[in-house]
């Protein structure tokens, strides 16, 4: 299984929750912000849907070569 990276722009966040709603396993909120409970993680789908649906793109998501996965510009 691959293994992506996740990131997230603390600055940009407005601390929706949309993540943390849509892959709880791995957002949380922090202070009234997203983090990512790991950075690495196995590739999951909620992650892409979490960062797609973020409204401030705060969410990157990379894959194990560094290829930007989410949000798609």
């Amino acid at each position: 299984m691959s293994e992506w990276t996740i990131e997230v722009d603390r600055g940009a966040c407005l601390g929706t929750g949309m993540c943390t709603s849509i892959a709880p396993d791995h957002f949380r909120l922090d202070d009234g912000t997203s983090s990512p409970v790991k950075a690495r993680v196995d590739a999951d789908d909620a992650v892409i849907d979490a960062a797609e649906s973020c409204p401030m793109e705060a969410i990157l998501v990379r894959s194990a070569d560094g290829e930007v996965l989410a949000p798609q510009l």
